[in-house]
């Protein structure tokens, strides 16, 4: 794994840190800030091209090694349809790669550099532990352009972006870091030098609204597709974000929740609307397990509880309402 070393700074008597003296000293702090985590990350992204039936380059892309043994995740749509997948390293050097699969409902996907071992790889890091304004940087090689930096803040958490197949990605990233074309499936790094995104889109038109998929997203993605070679979900046919619980509603309700996932809309004849859920409703707690925001409720939704009646716990108008929910196999996507 990459070492890092944040940057420090001067403790103050209750170990909290001081103010930095100058405009030069916050520069120079955030100047170390980004080149360290350049420094300890960069090695680990890699150019990603792909090659058509003819054999001819149908597009590039960027992804990042997350694994010594060369496990390298990308956005979905940089190898969809592709036949052949080259990945380049910082230093230049080319290898094949194999896919070994892919999941459309979050844009993500899984590679594996061949032959390669030992490579510079980077960790995943929580993102439930992101805050608004948090200082992120994205790398990777847009428009051709290869190993390039931009660095931003985290603008907002929980976002909904559709994706490629038509399908919400729940809990995504919102940064103001810089992407273009080519910047997509490469990572957005906290300053701890912990992937926690991996970049995925840019709202044309606009400036300073990118998206990265969550990497507590990420991690989810990458067991199934290591255990399985594909993601196999339950559904309840709902829509929803994460949401902030009143701490007086969580108190009255006797849970510990501060957070939860709210129903934005309901599939008619789904399971959720069969058993009663309604929009608005904010699921805090689902087969037991507590749920703090869209990302639980998708890890919760896997494969064994497929066909099997869960409670779901929801907060209703502050009153905590219980509904016996049975998920049904989401289908998989049809071929193009």
């Amino acid at each position: 794994m990459l070492d890092f070393t944040p940057p420090s700074y001067d403790e103050g008597a209750d170990g909290s840190p001081t103010s930095l003296s100058s405009d030069t000293d916050i520069l120079d702090a955030y100047s170390h800030a980004v080149t360290s985590v350049v420094d300890a990350v960069g090695p680990a992204v890699l150019r990603v091209a792909t090659f058509g039936r003819s054999g001819k380059p149908a597009g590039t892309g960027s992804g990042v090694t997350i694994a010594p043994d060369g496990l390298v995740l990308t956005n979905a749509h940089v190898v969809d349809g592709a036949k052949e997948v080259r990945l380049m390293d910082s230093e230049g050097r080319v290898m094949e790669a194999r896919r070994l699969g892919e999941d459309p409902d979050t844009d993500l996907a899984l590679l594996r550099a061949g032959a390669a071992r030992d490579l510079p790889h980077a960790a995943l890091g929580d993102s439930k532990m992101l805050k608004r304004g948090q200082l992120v940087v994205a790398i990777g090689n847009p428009l051709g352009f290869e190993s390039t930096v931009t660095a931003g803040v985290i603008s907002a958490l929980g976002r909904s972006l559709r994706a490629r197949n038509g399908r919400l990605i729940e809990d995504v990233i919102q940064t103001d870091a810089a992407l273009n074309p080519g910047n997509s499936g490469g990572p957005l790094v906290s300053s701890r030098g912990q992937v926690i995104g991996i970049n995925t889109a840019v709202i044309r038109g606009a400036q300073g609204i990118c998206f990265a998929v969550a990497s507590n997203t990420a991690q989810f993605v990458l067991s199934e597709l290591i255990q399985h070679g594909r993601v196999r979900r339950g559904y309840i046919g709902v829509q929803g974000q994460s949401a902030t619980v009143a701490r007086q509603h969580a108190r009255a309700a006797g849970i510990e929740n501060s957070s939860g996932a709210m129903v934005t809309a309901l599939e008619r004849q789904g399971p959720a609307a069969l058993a009663g859920l309604m929009s608005l409703d904010t699921i805090v707690r689902a087969d037991g397990q507590a749920v703090t925001g869209v990302d639980d409720l998708i890890r919760l939704l896997n494969r064994e509880r497929i066909g099997r009646a869960i409670d779901i716990d929801v907060l209703r108008r502050g009153q905590l309402r219980t509904f016996t929910v049975t998920p049904l196999e989401r289908p998989a996507p049809r071929a193009a």
